[in-house]
């Protein structure tokens, strides 16, 4: 066995470089249109939760590909999810407190 091989058989091998530039683009067109719907007045309504859409996505490539997260056990995934999910709902919860939603939907 040599020293470079993976400790059990059930470990995926880790993404191409092919791969880490596919993911790359996504993330640069999705930071492209977070940057356009700021000028689409007909999104203003929804502006908000589109664009925390958007960033849990790009969030959860960095972390799965950049952060090898998809390549390692299932309980670290608790380390980010559970953190993610704490706080958007902060965020959420912030926004609607100071009025920041009936801003947008005016």
């Amino acid at each position: 066995m040599s020293a470079h091989a993976p400790a059990s058989a059930s470990h995926e091998t880790h993404a191409s470089v092919g791969t880490y530039i596919r993911v790359a683009l996504i993330l640069v067109a999705v930071t492209a249109l977070e940057v356009g719907v700021i000028y689409i007045r007909r999104l203003t309504p929804i502006i908000v939760p589109l664009l925390l859409v958007m960033s849990i996505a790009k969030f959860t490539l960095v972390v799965m590909f950049f952060m090898h997260l998809r390549y390692d056990p299932r309980p670290l995934a608790a380390v980010f999810v559970g953190p993610l999910v704490i706080a958007t709902l902060i965020g959420i919860a912030l926004m609607t407190l100071t009025g920041a939603f009936l801003v947008f939907g005016r």
